[in-house]
Parts: C-alpha cells; sequence; structure tokens
C-alpha cells in the first residue's frame, strides 16, 4: 500500500477526480480556479488517509482483508469530515458557494463515500480474483509436488533399507524423519514458524547425507536465537533439494552447501549456495519443479511480498528467500 506506484497512483486518482469536478456544470467561478481547489481538497483527503492507515499499520496487521477495505473507508471519511471542516473555518466559503458549512460538509461527505465505495468495490472484486488465482496455483503446486516427491521417497526408503541390518538405529531416524517431511507436505500451503521450517530442513539434509555420504558437506550460518517470525512450509527445504539436485548430486567428488539466515529492516534473508559443476550447465527443467514450486508458495502466502531469487556467483548457485519479518502467531 505505501509502495511508491501505488502513492503515485493514488494522487493520480485524485487529480482525475478533480479534473471531472472542475468540467461538471454550473461552476460559479473558472473551471481552472475550480480545479485548483478541487485538488488541494482531494489529495489533502488522500494523503490524510494514506497517513493515517501509516500510522495504524501494526494495529492493523493483523486485520483481514475485507475488514481492512472497510476501515480505510471509515477513515477516508473521517478525513473528509475533518479536512471539509478546517476549509469552511479557515477559508470562510460560505459567500463563494452560497451554501451553508453543514450542506458543504454533508456534500463533500457524500462525495468521499461514493468514491469510496467504488473504490470499495473494485477492491473486492480484486480480491476475489486474486483469490481463485492464488487458489488455481495451489492446485498447480499440488500437482507438482506430486510429481517430486516420489523421486526423493525412493532414494529414502532405498537407503532405510540398506541401513536395516547394519544400523537400525539410523534407518529408524530416517524414517520418522521421512514421516515429518511428508505431513508438512500433506498439510498443504501455510505459514509456519520459521524455527520448524529450519528444523524441517535440517531432517531433509540428514537424509541425504546418508546416501551422498562424505560427498554432502553442509555449512549452517544462523543465530544463537532464531527470528519468531512465519514462512511458507516447505519453501526452504525445496531450496536445499534443488542445491543437491543440481549441484552436489552432479558431482563426482561432491560439493559444499552454504545456509545463511539474517534478519534486517523487517526482513527475513535466507540464503542457500551450492557448489556447481565446471561447465555451468543446468539439470533439466523439470529438476526445476521444487525451486519453482516454492517460489510461487512464497509470492503467494506473502501477498505478493516475499520471493526467491536465483543467480550464479563464482560459480555457485545463489538461491536467496526473502520474507517480511512478521511474528509468529501464539
Amino acid at each position: 500500500m505505501f509502495r511508491p506506484p501505488a502513492l503515485i497512483a493514488a494522487v493520480l486518482a485524485g487529480e482525475a477526480l478533480a479534473f471531472i469536478l472542475a468540467l461538471a456544470p454550473g461552476q460559479s467561478s473558472g473551471r481552472l480556479v475550480a480545479f485548483g481547489l478541487a485538488s488541494l481538497g482531494i489529495q489533502w483527503v488522500a494523503l490524510g488517509t494514506l497517513c493515517a492507515l501509516f500510522l495504524l499499520r501494526r494495529a492493523l496487521s493483523r486485520t483481514p482483508a475485507m475488514w481492512l477495505a472497510w476501515v480505510c473507508l471509515g477513515l477516508l471519511l473521517a478525513i473528509t469530515l475533518l479536512i471539509a471542516s478546517a476549509a469552511w473555518s479557515l477559508l470562510g466559503m460560505e459567500m463563494d458557494l452560497g451554501v451553508g458549512r453543514t450542506s458543504f460538509v454533508l456534500r463533500m461527505l457524500a462525495l468521499s463515500f461514493v468514491v469510496g465505495l467504488l473504490a470499495l468495490l473494485i477492491y473486492q472484486n480484486y480480491w476475489r480474483a486474486r483469490q481463485l488465482a492464488v487458489r488455481t496455483k495451489q492446485l498447480e503446486l499440488e500437482s507438482l509436488r506430486a510429481r517430486i516427491r516420489p523421486h526423493f521417497l525412493f532414494n529414502t526408503l532405498n537407503t532405510s533399507a540398506a541401513l536395516v541390518h547394519a544400523r537400525p538405529d539410523e534407518a529408524e531416524r530416517v524414517l520418522l524423519d521421512l514421516a515429518d517431511l511428508f505431513r508438512a507436505a500433506l498439510r498443504g500451503p501455510e505459514l509456519i514458524p520459521l524455527a520448524k521450517e529450519v528444523e524441517l530442513t535440517r531432517r531433509y539434509l540428514e537424509i541425504e547425507s546418508l546416501r551422498f555420504g562424505p560427498r554432502l558437506r553442509v555449512n549452517w550460518s544462523l543465530p544463537e536465537v532464531l527470528p519468531d517470525a512465519t514462512i511458507p512450509a516447505l519453501s526452504l527445504q525445496p531450496l536445499a533439494e534443488n542445491a543437491i539436485r543440481h549441484g552436489i548430486e552432479r558431482l563426482p567428488g561432491g560439493g559444499d552447501i552454504g545456509i545463511q539466515l539474517a534478519r534486517a529492516d523487517g526482513w527475513i534473508r535466507i540464503q542457500v549456495d551450492n557448489d556447481m559443476p565446471a561447465d555451468g550447465s543446468r539439470a533439466s527443467e523439470g529438476h526445476r519443479i521444487g525451486l519453482n514450486s516454492a517460489r510461487e508458495r512464497v509470492r503467494a502466502l506473502s501477498g505478493g511480498r516475499g520471493d526467491v531469487e536465483t543467480r550464479m556467483v563464482d560459480g555457485r548457485h545463489v538461491a536467496v528467500l526473502r520474507m517480511p519479518d512478521e511474528p509468529a502467531a501464539q
């Protein structure tokens, strides 16, 4: 809401409304003067409403989206009442407009209500369309997940079978970790505490370390106390899986995976980097399903604020997950 494009759009929409009012018939003064006065009042109301929302952003952070839209309408009417009353008192417009104070304020409130109600209806349609798009994307992710899980499942079961007689305790631990991972996958898209997602990723890497042995070297760089934040379930684990399947699995001597977590300026940033073959070649596009799934999951469950970015840096593949630093629900 407070990003530059949104602020510019609010200003331009206000100017468009002022232009329409200036063209309306029955203007007692010149249309240029009418446009200037309308523009001044509308921008004060728009910026005042945005400032009020900014000051109340923490209190409203947990408010459902549709309730938040009604709150915005209420704030718009309150700011309109304040600006209209102040304008009448400071400018003394009774002689110019030929109407009383109450009539002027009611007209301004009616205009704001109509404009705000139209914006609310447009937002409701946008929200429904967005929810349908998210639901469609979730169904696509479910289909993609069904394609990638058998590969990991078969490898894990083969690893467990090889350990049953030689190291039964480790075989049991592998199966328990596998059960936890699939339990998280079957719950579907949801936000979970960051610490829980880190633990699921650790368990996945422990399972893979039994298969790869010394070929897989994982270097964790985490703060002593993990932030009390939420991220989408199975958003970090696919990045680790991607690092193994795109890099470590294709290197005869194995390689290193680095996982770093940082918290700054209201954001959680998790970086997963891994060694790549010297020729820099990529795996087939099908092997990118897990990475794309994580990206779409993060975008969908963060309202478009979070993202997963990938790039090559000095011969290493780097994936960066960014999420707003929002506390976990108690």
